[in-house]
């Protein structure tokens, strides 16, 4: 196999295409953030919302590269069946790059965004702190702790998910005297759980073709604890939740009609969800399933977004 250039290299390992999913969550929170503007922000400030997309995505970055470091070091990359969407990047295990680079580029990663989140909880509020701890936890200990005692999903849930959310829009709307019960709209919460469900959905279903190899490397996630079919009527579970959330939110006058454009990507959820149930053993027929997860996921998040901005018009 002929040697990528450095930067199909880099792109593979910090799964570039993936990386979306990180500003898109961070877009919802800036559309919330010119919807429930505090005194303070008067005017949308643009430099803030520049620093928290690369501060999250250097955090997704930084996790993306901790998982191929750890999954080499385990050998589990060496014994998956590898998708366009699971299995590594490959990059490790062809000898492409050293492991050694890749820790250093994780941690490097993580200190930019940890300082990134400093910064926030000095200008905005100190509350941001529990939040970024959260996601620094999630990132150092995720593959080596978190996906061993079958915690992983949740914690990709709130780290890449509804915190970013919510972190995004303290930051952008809060300073110190801002009290604590001003500091997030209910709309701001209960928003911010659809896209974390979805996260944490990301994750389970990009489990399954994996299993075998994650258990072997000594993992322990909900597709490994409950077997493929339950796991399969959990992601199900999770994809009706998600879009009832969606669903229940103007019914009580949360949140504006205009949130059902997030409904729109129901159809591919659920040719997600058969296929898993059907075809949850096979890797091949599962594929498509993934990649329509990933389309439900990306464009969720961007017309929960779209539909805070519309609303205000």
């Amino acid at each position: 196999m002929e040697k990528p250039n450095a930067i199909k290299i880099w792109m593979a390992q910090i799964r570039a295409n993936f990386l979306i999913l990180a500003v898109l969550l961070v877009a919802i929170g800036l559309a919330f953030s010119c919807k429930y503007p505090s005194d303070s922000t008067v005017h949308f400030n643009i430099l803030r919302a520049v620093f928290l997309i690369i501060g999250v995505v250097l955090s997704h970055i930084s996790v993306n590269l901790f998982n191929e470091y750890y999954d080499y070091k385990s050998k589990i990359d060496f014994n998956t069946n590898r998708t366009p969407f699971t299995g590594g990047s490959g990059m490790l295990t062809n000898g492409f790059t050293n492991s050694k680079r890749v820790l250093i580029i994780a941690i490097l990663s993580l200190l930019i965004s940890l300082g990134i989140g400093i910064y926030f909880t000095i200008v905005s509020n100190w509350i941001l702190v529990i939040l970024i701890a959260i996601g620094a936890f999630s990132v150092i200990l995720y593959t080596n702790y978190l996906a061993k005692i079958i915690l992983g999903e949740l914690f990709s849930g709130l780290s890449l998910g509804s915190l970013v959310v919510i972190g995004t829009y303290i930051a952008m709307t809060a300073t110190q005297e801002t009290p604590f019960n001003k500091l997030l709209p209910l709309e701001v919460i209960l928003v911010s759980i659809p896209p974390g469900i979805l996260t944490a959905l990301l994750l389970l279903i990009n489990q399954f073709p994996d299993a075998e190899a994650d258990k072997l490397g000594g993992r322990k996630h909900l597709v490994i604890k409950f077997g493929k079919k339950k796991a399969a009527y959990i992601y199900t579970f999770g994809i009706v939740l998600t879009f009832g959330t969606i669903l229940i939110l103007p019914v009580f006058n949360i949140a504006s009609t205009w949130i059902y454009l997030a409904l729109l990507p129901i159809p591919l959820a659920i040719k997600a969800c058969i296929t898993a149930i059907q075809h949850g053993d096979d890797n091949q027929k599962l594929v498509p399933a993934l990649g329509s997860n990933v389309i439900t996921v990306l464009a969720t998040d961007f017309l929960l977004a779209a539909s805070i901005l519309i609303a205000m018009i």
